[in-house]
């Protein structure tokens, strides 16, 4: 505008007169002013414009220490021990084939048909073998090779993690004391731990879970006599399978050894601990709140009164330890020979190198929870927890613990947040409706059933007892009925027993 009135006045100038010097001299002003404030005007717009913010995911520190020219590993099988930290675990494999758009060997519930045996036509989508590439395998399951072998490429890559059994004992019995006979039938894990023989049925459904946890799910007799011969064939075999047996004590050093043997990028073992229980209870029994919140929070409502279920007594005098690790036999021999075997993959790594790298994994994981996560990244009761849909799941008498996601998150930063702190059943189910968007319609009531073989094993259909077969009474729900012959598999295979062991009856026979 300010052009086209210098250029009229101009035209003025030269088609009448000349006139003054004074004249010609304001002219050259008035323009110099214009030209300059249209300069500044489009400077000072341009200031005004901010970049596109960049996601803390995005950043170079997200791909950490070079791995040097190693391609990562897709094919993976991670077994899903119980009560180890696996879910946490679980959560770095939903996460990584999640982004990289990978195909899961889903279960048709929440467990591949965990607590039997594993079979292969567990898996969502099996059509025989290596018909579909499945890339990862690591929801729970009861080890048994020659059926994963059939869905899993033979270039798979085979990892677990292991716990030291008087830790995991008492996870156990927080977790399942209303599941396991064993455990519900002791007041305290102390006094199980005094005489556990005393309360320890090995016929009873979902008793695994109090003896010999970690070699009850590598696919072993949990209840066989300890011997070291017997002890050294199932190391051996564990051996010949997995490439990486981590440490639940030893995390962080775990996150980086599997990092190096996976070749992934340092984000993708950068974890927030899922599935942790509350250690104090918080609150007082007795309290008024809503029923909604009360029910949330997985505890007992009388009118508007809460009435809270007491934590397990969990407390051990060092004898009762060294019990639980007796009554664990078995359990205690692989926390023994695995943790000597991953310190001396530490040594091999190079122990200044490995602290190098777990002060990065640290310094990354409080990064990302400033970021990601409300109230300085402190896990929160699930009532507490606004968006329903990433409340953990409730079980057993102690608070699983959750995440809240920081306000104001621009949408892929807060994707990548989300997907951090996911809680396992509720991630298995995205992936699912990914890659059988058919299915993705679940009646609420077989909704509802799913989520109880998540938590207590399997559902098995039942024909009417025969002649001869019993059945245990006075052990009522979950936990509570005998697994005997004459029962059904979900396929609607017969269950035979073998050394303690319920199998298919065309399975009978066939080494473990």
């Amino acid at each position: 505008m300010f052009f086209r009135r210098g250029a009229r006045m101009l035209r003025w100038l030269v088609c009448g007169r000349l006139g003054p010097v004074w004249m010609w001299k304001a002219l050259l002003l008035f323009l110099a002013i214009a030209f300059a404030g249209q300069l500044l005007g489009v400077i000072f717009n341009k200031s005004n414009v901010q970049p596109a913010a960049r996601s803390i995911f995005s950043s170079p520190d997200a791909q950490g220490p070079s791995l040097g020219s190693c391609q990562p590993h897709t094919h993976i099988m991670f077994l899903k021990t119980h009560k180890t930290a696996s879910s946490t675990v679980l959560n770095m494999l939903y996460r990584f084939g999640d982004e990289h758009s990978l195909r899961f060997a889903l279960p048709l519930g929440y467990q591949l048909g965990y607590p039997l045996p594993f079979n292969a036509h567990r898996v969502k989508g099996y059509r025989g073998p290596r018909a579909i590439e499945f890339h990862i395998m690591g929801n729970h399951m009861r080890f048994n090779k020659p059926e994963v072998e059939k869905v899993m490429p033979a270039d798979t890559f085979y990892f677990s993690i292991i716990r030291d059994p008087v830790a995991l004992a008492e996870s156990s019995f927080a977790y399942y004391k209303e599941v396991a006979p064993a455990f519900r039938k002791a007041k305290g894990l102390g006094e199980f731990a005094d005489d556990p023989k005393k309360f320890y049925d090995p016929r009873l459904r979902n008793n695994h879970y109090a003896r010999n946890l970690l070699w009850f799910d590598f696919g072993l007799d949990n209840n066989a006599n300890f011997s070291l011969a017997l002890a050294r064939l199932g190391e051996d075999m564990i051996r010949r399978t997995f490439k990486l047996i981590l440490v639940s004590e030893y995390f962080d050093q775990s996150m980086i050894l599997l990092r190096h043997a996976l070749c992934w990028p340092l984000d993708a073992v950068v974890f927030f601990s899922l599935n942790a229980r509350q250690q104090k209870p918080s609150g007082v029994a007795g309290t008024w709140v809503g029923k909604a919140a009360a029910v949330a929070a997985g505890v007992g409502v009388r009118g508007g009164l809460v009435q809270a279920k007491m934590p397990p007594n969990l407390s051990l005098t060092p004898e009762q330890r060294e019990k639980l690790r007796q009554w664990n036999a078995f359990d205690w021999y692989l926390y023994k020979a695995f943790n000597k075997t991953f310190w001396e993959e530490i040594d091999k790594f190079g122990h200044a190198q490995m602290e190098k790298e777990v002060r990065l994994l640290r310094m990354r994981r409080e990064d990302l929870a400033r970021v990601c996560l409300r109230d300085g990244g402190k896990p929160v009761e699930a009532h507490r927890i606004r968006d329903k849909n990433i409340r953990p799941f409730q079980s057993g008498l102690v608070k699983i613990l959750g995440y809240e996601l920081q306000p104001g998150l621009d949408n892929a930063t807060r994707m990548s947040c989300l997907r951090m702190i996911r809680p396992e059943i509720q991630y298995k189910d995205v992936l699912d409706s990914k890659q059988f968007p058919q299915f993705h319609a679940v009646p609420a009531q077989q909704q509802s059933q799913r989520l109880l073989v998540a938590v207590g094993g399997t559902f098995i259909k039942q024909e009417q007892p025969r002649k001869g077969i019993k059945e245990t009474g006075g052990e009522a729900g979950a936990g509570g009925r005998t697994l005997e012959e004459g029962m059904k598999d979900w396929d609607g295979s017969r269950l035979v027993r073998n050394n303690q062991t319920l199998v298919r009856e065309h399975e009978k026979g066939r080494l473990r």
